[in-house]
């Protein structure tokens, strides 16, 4: 299984009123891990030929985080058969590699074209393998 990771650090504006990182942001986040990771190892041909779309979110919220923490962002691909992919994302503390989140989404492959939803090739599998 192949993971994907980058850094992140949170800002005033990822910041509720409770003070500390708003859940809709750590959803934002979920999502651009995985068009980061699909950017990283699609080739062109496959971005102009095929979107991803959400089909259900789980995300597990352990702990929190505040501004200015640093956070780094894994995900990788658990499964993927028919016209479905599922996807980890897991967000932590830098500094101690606290999980802070860990969000399980079902994406669904779709024809960019047509927008309906298609089967995923081998070629597409390996590339999360």
């Amino acid at each position: 299984m192949q993971t994907y990771q980058y850094q992140l650090l949170v800002k005033s504006d990822d910041i509720d009123a409770l003070e500390h990182v708003n859940n809709v942001r750590y959803v934002q986040w979920v999502q651009d891990a995985a068009e980061a990771h699909w950017n990283e190892v699609a080739t062109q041909a496959l971005k102009e030929g095929y979107i991803w779309m959400v089909l259900r979110h789980d995300i597990q919220y352990k702990g929190q985080a505040f501004e200015g923490d640093a956070l780094l962002i894994n995900t990788y691909v658990t499964k993927s058969e028919g016209v479905t992919s599922t996807r980890v994302v897991e967000i932590s503390r830098e500094d101690n590699n606290k999980l802070l989140v860990k969000a399980t989404t079902q994406w669904c492959l779709l024809n960019k074209d047509t927008k309906r939803p298609t089967r995923l090739t081998p070629e597409l599998i390996e590339l999360f393998d």
